[in-house]
């Protein structure tokens, strides 16, 4: 994601699957805070507010993506991704705005992919051609269920047929279609899974991804849970579909290349891996993070917080730290082998505990191919474990 002489040090993997390795190149992200409704599964940073006064937002996002420019001097954006919240509720002046500030400031890769995120109602779907007309090109859905009695479980706004109405939309908007679907949820089937899998298969998008359902602290679940009211599925069971997504994404042509994501040779999230390839990022807006430099930046969380950062500050940074080497090659560890190619290691400049790969490698779970390591489908399920093994 950046030129800088550490990153360059601990991790400048070149990758097999879709990009070349630009020692320029940066991402960008770019984080709208706001939802209509919190999902009591999401522990992401959304907030929910009567009303958004769009001029200040505007004005400030432009403010703290300046900052970040004049932190980053001689870089060209490889992607831009809309994350949120809910970035299909900003206004696609807003998302146009935005993108013209950012190949001011930077200038783009002639095959740039600008990504955002959009809920499948149909008001959002409306935008869909406007959004388009403001420079996004590929769009993530968070379909989240073809089953109408998940989707109220899950809190989501949309019905299965609106999704699907959004989904048409957006493919015959976009170059570039991604969804997302969450499974294992309580008492879910295999087949029940395996029938609502094939089904989106069936769409011909490019890229899924596909999450399993988690209980995080801190959200409705997990307070549901505490008190009995919610079982999670098993984790064995977990697994057992976790493998079963694993088969039928491959065999109809869409391979895992992450943990949880899924595409067809060309269409994988190239901003997504510049994240799991350590490569530098810029990130703006309230709580996004970034790598550039050898440093770690973390904005404030809380809106009204980044806002009056902002207006004290230039910028929106709560936290920004130099990273010591090793900190890096850590970072680069517990991503890389997240990817289906894994990572070099003649690339990144920490020490392996030898042993341990050693003996994971003959349980099966990694696997060594020259001076590339990478996770078995095997070692994915059990990848925390791994790399508490392997980090010296």
């Amino acid at each position: 994601m950046r030129k800088s002489q550490i990153d360059r040090g601990v991790y400048n993997q070149i990758g097999s699957a879709c990009q070349e390795q630009n020692e320029n190149a940066l991402a960008l992200y770019v984080h709208w805070p706001f939802c209509v409704s919190k999902c009591p599964y999401c522990d992401f940073n959304s907030h929910v507010r009567e009303s958004v006064d769009q001029e200040t937002w505007r004005s400030a996002l432009l403010a703290d993506l300046a900052h970040e420019a004049r932190q980053t001097p001689g870089h060209r954006l490889s992607s831009i991704f809309f994350g949120g919240g809910t970035p299909s509720l900003m206004p696609p002046a807003t998302v146009a705005a935005l993108i013209a500030a950012a190949e001011a400031h930077w200038g783009f890769a002639d095959d740039i992919e600008i990504t955002l995120e959009a809920n499948p109602s149909s008001v959002e779907a409306a935008r869909f051609a406007d959004l388009a007309a403001a420079g996004v090109n590929r769009v993530s859905l968070g379909i989240q269920s073809l089953d109408d009695s998940a989707l109220h479980f899950l809190g989501r706004a949309h019905d299965a047929d609106e999704a699907l109405m959004a989904l048409g939309t957006a493919q015959s908007v976009f170059d570039r279609v991604s969804f997302d679907l969450i499974y294992a949820l309580p008492a879910q089937s295999a087949e029940a899974w395996a029938a609502e899998l094939d089904r989106a298969l069936s769409f011909g998008t490019g890229h899924l991804s596909l999450y399993q359902l988690t209980i995080e602290p801190g959200t409705r679940f997990a307070t549901l849970a505490a008190k009995g009211e919610l079982v999670p599925a098993d984790p064995d069971e977990s697994a057992a579909l976790y493998e079963l997504t694993g088969e039928m994404t491959a065999a109809a042509g869409l391979p895992a290349y992450e943990i949880s994501n899924h595409a067809r040779s060309g269409e994988e999230s190239r901003h997504n891996l510049a994240y799991w390839r350590y490569q530098p990022y810029a990130g703006v807006g309230p709580g996004a993070h970034g790598r550039r430099g050898g440093a770690f930046t973390r904005r404030h969380r809380k809106p009204e917080n980044w806002l009056a950062a902002l207006a004290r500050n230039g910028h929106g940074i709560e936290e920004e730290k130099a990273l010591a080497p090793a900190e890096q090659g850590v970072e680069a560890l517990l991503m890389g082998l997240r990817l289906a190619e894994g990572i070099d290691r003649a690339r990144l400049d920490y020490p392996l505990d030898r042993a341990a790969v050693a003996r994971l490698a003959a349980q099966g779970l990694l696997a060594e191919e020259g001076t590339r390591l990478r996770a078995t489908p095997a070692g994915m399920l059990l990848l925390d474990s791994v790399l508490a093994e392997i980090v010296a």
